[in-house]
């Protein structure tokens, strides 16, 4: 009998279910019928409900067991151990939770999506409280399932970052706001100093996509394993290596929008296109964690570009498809516009000093909400007051405060990612800088290729071998930090706003 074989097989099987539950999921954000919401619904609920049989079977256990057994003598990052080791804490995860709680939570999370798009139209969270209630106590249950030491909001971070709790996670906020806030306070006294103006024009829309498919195409991602939709929100799925989905969103009266929406998810693009083949439709072939994901389409959006070394590459592009609306507008023009930093109401339009706070508001209304601290009906007023504190403005309703996130349509955890994502990649840079020399010397010439075959090499090819401690001390020789990206802002911006 060959074990690990068969341990493939029901991998396989499971990831295939996932992967058909993934394909139904894009085409409700981006081309299924408003009134579907309900029957697609069920049907990702049954496809939940078939998936956690599936991967939860005792048979599986008992393979496990066995091959855990016979491999202990092999090294931690063999693959095969590996491939054990991560299945096994998945294993262990979701064997403790009831299958009819799996099935619920997506139909939850199916009419939390149209309560959510109902309470934008009327820009009221009373319409999407209920439905944001009923996620919340699943949440909880599926915290108390599975179990915790600290706090059960460390089940549902842990989920999307493992290894991470709640509390270290509060720590690495800690440490980008006491390195940033002054850093806002002070860029505040000279907003006047940059001109957008020529970033917010009319823009036509087919001439916007094409920049940005020719921006993304220049850094790697393979539209010939993937493609581009229109969504509400932007993201990313993938239904294998050679099957990678992003999507945008497109504002004609203005540029930056959806040209970086399109940077920002080819990042999470080419992160799933490269990937290791050899373990597709298992756990060691998905990503490291969520945070790892955001520091990809983080670094390919901000850190390459919004540089001023792309600007110098791609301003002639730029220009021949808005050869007015850029008449005139130089390298150090642009750069700086699109670097404009302010405190600002919606979390994607956020400019690199001030996002990690966002991240923040949302952290601490989660953690709050786990604890039992702060009820649902009272998060519009609980984030007011978090965006008065740390940003210093206040939303005038609630589209442009706590409704704004698709996010809360699917659980909770997983915002912390998103600044987990600007750390790693501010490392990976360094890491990256520090084998590969001048960075921006490649970009300025349009050679994006070493430093995609970098991150190929350190971060995509590994998988989720490691853990995102391990993987960052393997590539950089360092643990999650959140010092190289605060060095990163502080230069960058103190530069641009002569500080």
């Amino acid at each position: 009998m060959d074990r690990f074989k068969d341990l493939l097989e029901r991998l396989h099987t499971a990831s295939d279910l996932e992967r058909a539950s993934a394909v139904l999921g894009w085409d409700q954000m981006t081309y299924m019928p408003a009134a579907g919401n309900a029957a697609r619904g069920e049907q990702l609920a049954t496809l939940a409900a078939l998936w956690h049989r599936e991967f939860t079977d005792p048979a599986t256990g008992d393979l496990l067991q066995a091959l855990e057994d016979d491999y202990q003598g092999r090294p931690q990052d063999d693959p095969q151990r590996a491939l054990v080791r991560v299945t096994r804490r998945a294993y262990d995860k979701q064997t403790k939770l009831p299958q009819d709680l799996v099935a619920e939570m997506q139909r939850a999370s199916a009419a939390a999506y149209e309560a959510w798009v109902a309470a934008r139209e009327e820009r009221r969270f009373a319409l999407f409280a209920p439905a944001f209630r009923r996620l919340m106590q699943l949440s909880r249950e599926s915290a108390e399932a599975i179990g915790y030491e600290q706090e059960p909001y460390d089940v549902l971070v842990d989920a999307d970052e493992p290894g991470l709790t709640a509390e270290r996670a509060a720590q690495l906020l800690e440490a980008l706001k006491d390195g940033i806030l002054p850093l806002v306070r002070q860029i505040a006294e000279r907003t006047g100093r940059i001109d957008r103006s020529m970033l917010h024009q009319d823009y036509p829309y087919e001439a916007q996509w094409q920049a940005g498919i020719d921006a993304v195409t220049a850094f790697g991602f393979d539209f010939a394993r993937g493609r581009q939709d229109v969504s509400i929100h932007p993201f990313t799925t993938s239904f294998g290596v050679d099957d990678v989905r992003i999507t945008t969103n497109i504002d004609v009266q203005g540029f930056p929008g959806g040209f970086y929406s399109t940077l920002h998810e080819a990042g999470h693009g080419m992160y799933e296109q490269g990937l290791p083949a050899e373990w597709a439709r298992t756990p060691l072939g998905q990503a490291i964690s969520g945070g790892v994901h955001e520091s990809q389409s983080r670094m390919w959006e901000n850190l390459v570009g919004r540089s001023r070394a792309f600007w110098e590459y791609f301003l002639p592009t730029a220009k021949r498809y808005f050869p007015s609306q850029l008449a005139g507008v130089d390298v150090d023009a642009i750069y700086r516009a699109v670097n404009y930093s302010a405190p600002s109401l919606i979390r994607v339009d956020a400019d690199e000093v001030t996002y990690n706070l966002h991240i923040a508001v949302r952290f601490e209304i989660e953690r709050a909400l786990l604890a039992g601290s702060l009820e649902p009906e009272d998060v519009p007023e609980a984030w007011s007051e978090k965006m008065r504190t740390y940003l210093g403005i206040v939303p005038p309703d609630d589209l442009s405060g706590a409704l704004q996130d698709i996010h809360w349509t699917g659980g909770f955890g997983s915002f912390i990612g998103y600044s987990v994502g600007n750390v790693v990649s501010a490392q990976l840079w360094q890491g990256a800088s520090r084998d590969l020399g001048d960075l921006d010397e490649m970009i300025r010439a349009g050679a994006f290729s070493p430093l995609l075959g970098w991150l190929r090499t350190n971060v995509h090819a590994v998988g989720s071998t490691h853990s995102t401690d391990e993987m960052l001390r393997r590539a950089t020789g360092s643990p999650l930090t959140a010092q190289p990206y605060i060095d990163y802002i502080q230069k960058k911006y103190r530069a641009i706003y002569g500080l």
